[in-house]
């Protein structure tokens, strides 16, 4: 049976609990080893760790078992300790860490393994201390990350550790494995790079009779030749728009008008209320609010209420998003929200497919029946990084009635490719052609992919303004089904820095 206390509650907890300030502490000296299969727990000093086969080849009660086992338990230790972690990137480390899901991520990582050893107190600071000291001796691994961390003893589970640094690494190799031999898309700077168009930006407040307060709305809008179409972009969990306006910049220089709503509930200030004790955690009626902001924005375009200039079209909008905000998308697309497989897979903690995004759709468990939200003006989508796995059937036909792009990074351990987008958009793909599309950004992760303000339109501009382009260009033949044209153009719109291939028709025979 799935626990009461939902798993963001926990997660928020224990977040709100490790967010106060400590004294500095020593670092870390002994680990207490916990083997698989043996109720004994083995007393290891860390520094003995810095060359496992010296430890191993010692006469200690660790390297006898391990000679007993013909080397088995040194293999494992070895593979653990020194293995190096997905996260590799140490700017991404600081460029996230104020945000809780993104902390709980980081600290995953230093604690893959069943690590107990942390201290209460892990501050937003204490990590990045941590990651740093452990980036300067080299590669993130294990052992690195441990010898790094405060405090005096550790408690690791091998068996466990060596489980979810497997599942991990498993989650993100199907995405290598669509990649490998593959040429990305080339970049035309007719996409890429900023439009002709002045642009000028503005925030606005939308009363709706569905929240308790008015919705904020970022406006980014051409100053002059405006072509009249709109496009809105909903953010992640305790994010803002301001980790987006980039996108909303770039393709309001080509013409677009563009809404970013700040969803009230599931924010960057409901982050800090709820760390500070006075809100509880975003609840799953969220997913159902988030949908309907957006449709609120398109009514409020459609009657004049927002003060934009006139001549806007709100018969056909495509929307834009990323994390939570890409699920958002999704719902807006037709996609219909269901319980049975958060029924049957939230409660399975050795689930191949489980993820740090299972957090997050198990706590929507009381909201599906109420979630499904289709706003027909909404013609097309991008969903970048989407939470969809548990979430969506897509084994059910037709899943969306939009038009969909999804986005996802092959370095995401957030939102993993392998399970969030491989496997339902392979899914998606067995039902037939449909005109829906799969990319997939080479060294993409969970945060580098959206663009802040001054910024422009950050790694996935030119993709973003094609399938925009094309979008409205399709006219009524936008909607999905056999023989829907091409939105996206045969090349173009990639990224100098960042890879984008799209690997759809590769979906079809690849099992993640």
């Amino acid at each position: 049976m799935v626990q009461t206390s939902p798993p963001l509650a926990r997660l928020a907890l224990l977040l709100a609990a490790g967010l106060t300030a400590s004294p500095p502490a020593r670092a870390l000296e002994r680990i207490e080893l916990k083997l698989p299969l043996l109720e004994t727990t083995f007393s290891i000093r860390l520094a003995e760790l810095s060359d496992p086969r010296a430890l191993l080849e010692g006469n200690s009660d660790l390297a006898e078992l391990d000679q007993a086992t013909q080397g088995r338990i040194g293999r494992q230790l070895v593979e653990l300790f020194n293995a190096p972690l997905p996260l590799q990137a140490l700017e991404v480390a600081h460029q996230v860490a104020p945000s809780p899901l993104a902390q709980q991520a980081l600290l995953l990582l230093s604690s893959l393994g069943g690590v107990d050893g942390l201290p209460a107190d892990v501050s937003s600071e204490t990590l990045l201390n941590v990651l740093d000291l452990a980036y300067a001796r080299g590669s993130l691994t294990m052992l690195g990350v441990l010898q790094a961390i405060p405090g005096q003893t550790a408690f690791v589970d091998l068996g466990k550790g060596l489980f979810l640094l497997q599942r991990m690494n498993a989650q993100l190799r199907s995405a290598a494995g669509l990649l490998d031999g593959q040429t990305p898309a080339t970049v035309d700077p007719s996409l890429h790079d900023p439009g002709a168009l002045p642009v000028r930006r503005e925030t606005l407040r939308l009363p709706v009779a569905y929240r308790s307060q008015p919705l904020e709305v970022v406006v980014i809008r051409p100053t002059q030749q405006a072509s009249g179409r709109l496009v809105a972009i909903s953010h992640g969990l305790w994010d803002g728009p301001e980790s987006f306006e980039g996108w909303g910049r770039h393709l309001a220089s080509h013409g677009y008008t563009v809404l970013l709503p700040r969803h009230p509930g599931s924010d960057r200030t409901q982050q800090q209320a709820m760390l500070s004790g006075k809100v509880p955690p975003p609840g799953p009626a969220e997913l159902r609010l988030r949908p309907l902001d957006v449709s609120a924005l398109i009514d409020a375009a459609a009657a004049g209420t927002l003060g934009l200039p006139p001549g806007l079209k709100t018969d056909a909008v495509v929307v834009l998003g990323q994390s939570w905000g890409a699920t958002t998308a999704l719902q807006l697309a037709g996609a219909r929200p269901v319980s049975i497989q958060l029924q049957q897979r939230c409660r399975d903690l050795r689930d191949p497919q489980r993820n740090l995004s299972w957090v997050l759709q198990c706590s929507f468990l009381g909201a599906t029946d109420q979630a499904a939200l289709t706003d027909p003006r909404v013609k097309a989508v991008v969903a970048v990084s989407p939470p969809m796995s548990l979430l969506f059937d897509a084994g059910v036909s037709p899943v969306f009635q939009g038009r969909v792009l999804v986005v996802s990074g092959s370095r995401d351990w957030v939102v993993p490719p392998g399970p969030e987008a491989i496997a339902p958009m392979a899914g998606v793909a067995r039902q037939g052609k449909n005109g829906h599309r799969l990319v997939l950004a080479g060294g993409g992760d969970h945060f580098n992919m959206g663009s802040p303000y001054d910024q422009g339109g950050g790694p996935l501009g030119g993709l973003l303004l094609g399938w925009v382009n094309g979008a409205f260009a399709a006219g009524a033949a936008v909607a999905p089904g056999p023989g829907a044209p091409a939105l996206l153009p045969p090349d173009g719109w990639g990224d100098p820095a960042l890879p984008l291939n799209d690997v759809t028709d590769r979906l079809p025979s690849w099992t993640p």
